[in-house]
């Protein structure tokens, strides 16, 4: 069943990245923020698509709820994330989930490919901590603030 979402503490954000230092700084960067939404990290394609279809060790909705949004890194090991991207939008019980594509890419192809496969928002990764704080800012206020998104019971 799907509800609006009013309450958005309870909003699962999960991040596909491979890399632990982007994984580690987006955290601080939403801590920064006060976004007070529960962080789940997965590290590469396979994982995040585990997670998503609730397979291996992402059997258990409790230890693994239904994401908000996702945060996804294009370039990562075993399923890259344009694969996912494709896959994710192609799933009827996925399709609804916004995925926001947060990548070092500036790349025009990437960008209208992740578009053509559905993505909400494309956002290249800054450079400074202090870039990046004010980055998830931004998608704090825009994505838990602004948007109405569905809450997932599950």
């Amino acid at each position: 069943m799907i509800q609006i979402q009013k309450d958005k503490k309870s909003i699962v954000i999960l991040m596909a990245d491979d890399d632990p230092d982007d994984r580690s700084m987006t955290k601080e960067a939403l801590e920064e923020n006060f976004l007070l939404n529960e962080l789940r990290f997965v590290e590469d394609g396979a994982q995040l698509m585990d997670y998503l279809k609730r397979r291996g060790k992402y059997t258990d909705p409790e230890s693994s709820p239904r994401p908000g949004v996702i945060l996804l890194d294009l370039n990562m090991p075993k399923k890259d994330g344009r694969e996912c991207l494709k896959e994710i939008k192609s799933d009827d019980e996925l399709k609804s989930i916004p995925v926001i594509v947060l990548t070092t890419s500036k790349a025009e192809e990437d960008i209208l490919r992740t578009y053509d496969l559905g993505v909400n928002s494309f956002v290249t990764k800054p450079v400074t901590f202090v870039e990046l704080v004010e980055v998830m800012k931004n998608l704090g206020n825009y994505w838990f603030d602004i948007v109405q998104l569905p809450k997932y019971n599950s």
